[in-house]
């Protein structure tokens, strides 16, 4: 490497720590427990032209990959001329922003010696923003709650104030609101203070030779990974449990010499309930999929995205159009990376999980409607409980782990602390990772009650319950996930909305992830330690992998 290019690595180096203190900066300051505590956000660092040189490690696909789309729509809203220091512009709008109402998008132009150089942005997630709130029962965009097209937050570092009353007296959760959009900006004012400091410090007046070195770095790499795949069409049908009634989503993969194409021709249509997913959700979670085995040692930016595109048929589930609700895109979304896999196991049969639980089983609680009027308590409040991970050619499934989305799960301690939720039972659910040579991840069995004499709603919008994750390569199917009222209720659809009363008992299990391989070829010494572990019965010993204890 020569010394231009060392020096380039150098800043380059910077750029990745700049957007990890990013990150932490929202992460730290927010209200949220979603945001603080499960990282429910992303952050990067954009050139003049609004490309994505960076983007923080904590954080979701589906936020960084649809911020990186969004920051060159809202550079394309705005003249450049007209921007001051102090500026920052965002928008809520699902098909600009990361595909439903409740995650606010960012951007702030970074100055350096009065012209502007590239661009912070960042993205989190606001808890309750009025309307039906978090849940699929919206019958299109407008009862899901505020929308805000793309405008101006802080003009000159000076808040807009009119903007800040109208999201709080549209939000049940008003002070968490306010203070969550305050971390927003201190995420970009943080990342702009950086760069620019980077810069002084290089001794440089722009962007443009860094941003090209990363964007022709990484894109070289990525071509040359693609290189290295056959050339050809593979296709995969994955079923899912819908709302009104089962889904089918198609994919059909296609590898040239130096592009991806993936196509969703044939998918189901819309629904009438809000699990219809813009493209842009859609696109983020396949391309993160095919990233984590095509070149996953590449860093995530403009260069290393461009040979991958993502179509699907206008007002097919996964391409949802205006006004269709979308509230619960990620209940779908999420699903996109088994559905990816299915094709590309076709093509890296070695290197391809298992499926997984996939949809984090996002659990939005709130108080019933009758609860302030009558004296109780007022709480929106988002919980997030993961399942497992579908086995990997070399490994084991991950247990209780969020992928694709990486959102870490809600603690117990501070649930607690910020409603009036009482938390009673958290345990991995014994033999509900799919069987096989390497045995898939576990889910969870939680239960949950109301900590006070007081009913509060649950909106339900899960998968699995009906489709369980498949195994690969003769491995068995991971557990279905299961909600119910009570250890002996009748289970409850994943979809809709629940009354728990108070007194009783929510009861529910996460999906387990397949198994790969055969369970015969398990080696005994593992199959004992599951065993040990409690992690597999006696019976799953002996029935399934032929083993006695």
């Amino acid at each position: 490497m020569n010394t231009t290019n060392t020096r380039l690595q150098v800043m380059w180096n910077r750029l990745l720590a700049v957007v990890e203190e990013q990150g932490q900066a929202l992460i730290r300051a927010a209200f949220s427990p979603i945001v603080r505590e499960c990282g429910d956000i992303s952050a990067g660092i954009f050139d003049l032209q609004g490309r994505m040189l960076a983007q923080a490690v904590t954080g979701t696909p589906g936020h960084i990959n649809t911020m990186a789309e969004a920051v060159k729509t809202l550079r394309g809203r705005f003249v450049v001329q007209d921007m001051k220091p102090g500026d920052i512009y965002m928008t809520n709008d699902p098909w600009i922003a990361s595909g439903h109402l409740n995650d606010f998008l960012l951007m702030m132009p970074v100055f350096f010696k009065g012209h502007v150089v590239g661009f912070t942005s960042c993205t989190s997630h606001l808890v309750d923003l009025g309307g039906l709130g978090m849940g699929p029962e919206g019958a299109d965009i407008y009862d899901e709650g505020l929308l805000i097209p793309p405008c101006k937050l802080m003009d000159a570092g000076v808040p807009n104030a009119l903007l800040m009353e109208i999201v709080k007296a549209n939000s049940r959760e008003p002070i968490a609101n306010e203070g969550d959009i305050y971390a927003l900006i201190a995420c970009c004012e943080t990342g702009a203070a950086r760069v620019a400091g980077m810069m002084d410090e290089f001794g440089i007046d722009h962007l443009d030779d860094l941003a090209t070195y990363i964007i022709d770095t990484s894109y070289r790499g990525t071509i040359e990974a693609i290189a290295d795949l056959p050339n050809g069409t593979w296709h995969n049908v994955l079923k899912v449990d819908g709302y009104e009634h089962e889904i089918e989503l198609h994919a059909a993969l296609t590898i040239a010499d130096d592009r991806i194409a993936l196509d969703f021709n044939g998918t189901s249509g819309l629904s009438n309930k809000g699990i219809n997913v813009p493209l842009n959700y859609a696109t983020a979670y396949s391309v993160f999929a095919l990233r984590c085995i095509i070149g996953p040692d590449i860093p995530n930016n403009a260069g290393s995205l461009a040979p991958f595109s993502v179509d699907g048929p206008k007002d097919c589930i996964l391409n949802a159009q205006p006004p269709a609700p979308v509230a619960m895109r990620h209940t779908l979304g999420q699903m996109t990376p088994d559905l990816v896999y299915g094709c590309l196991s076709q093509v890296l049969p070695d290197l391809v999980p298992a499926e997984g639980a996939s949809c984090m089983y996002d659990l939005p609680l709130r108080h019933t409607p009758e609860a302030v009027s009558q004296g109780g308590t007022q709480f929106a409040l988002e919980l997030v409980f993961s399942g497992g991970t579908g086995a990997r050619p070399g490994l084991d499934g991950l247990s209780a782990t969020a992928f694709p989305s990486g959102v870490w799960g809600s603690q117990v301690e501070t649930t607690e602390a910020v409603a009036p939720i009482l938390i009673t039972r958290r345990e991995l659910k014994q033999d509900s990772g799919g069987p096989g040579r390497m045995r898939g991840g576990l889910g969870q069995h939680i239960e949950v009650q109301s900590s006070q004499d007081e009913d509060f709603m649950l909106f339900l919008s899960v998968e699995r319950v009906l489709n369980p994750a498949r195994g690969r390569g003769g491995g068995g199917a991971g557990a279905c996930g299961r909600i119910r009222i009570g250890h002996d209720g009748p289970d409850l659809p994943g979809k809709g909305e629940v009354r728990v009363k108070a007194g009783e008992t929510l009861v529910f299990e996460t999906p387990g992830g397949g198994g790969f391989g055969a369970p015969q070829e398990r080696g005994r010494d593992d199959v004992l330690r599951d065993l040990r572990d409690g992690l597999i019965s006696p019976e799953a010993a002996r029935d399934v992998y032929g083993i006695k204890p």
